[in-house]
């Protein structure tokens, strides 16, 4: 799946099947539910789990916990915009098997 493609499932109303639950994160959280996004990501207890819960606190705009979130995810605080930060997050999960 490309990241156009998976743009394009957010007009449905879930995620593609078999998208991991990093994925499903970054889905919802495109389609509005942030909460429901990081209810989702604070379960994946891994780098990768921490720097989607960056992302989400980003987002909502506490820097000081998303600061502390990419820095267990071993990254630094990031200086693009939040929708390239996304598309960057679901071309990486995406080239995972």
């Amino acid at each position: 799946m490309t990241v156009s493609e998976f743009k394009s499932s957010l007009g449905g109303a879930e995620p593609p099947q078999g998208t991991s639950d990093l994925l499903r994160a970054l889905w919802h959280d495109a389609k509005g539910d942030w909460h429901g996004s990081h209810n989702i990501a604070q379960e994946i207890e891994t780098l990768d789990g921490s720097w989607v819960h960056a992302y989400l606190h980003r987002k909502e705009g506490d820097e000081s916990n998303a600061g502390y979130w990419y820095t267990r995810a071993g990254r630094r605080f990031p200086k693009i915009s939040l929708q390239e930060e996304w598309e960057e997050l679901v071309s990486f999960f995406l080239q995972r098997p």
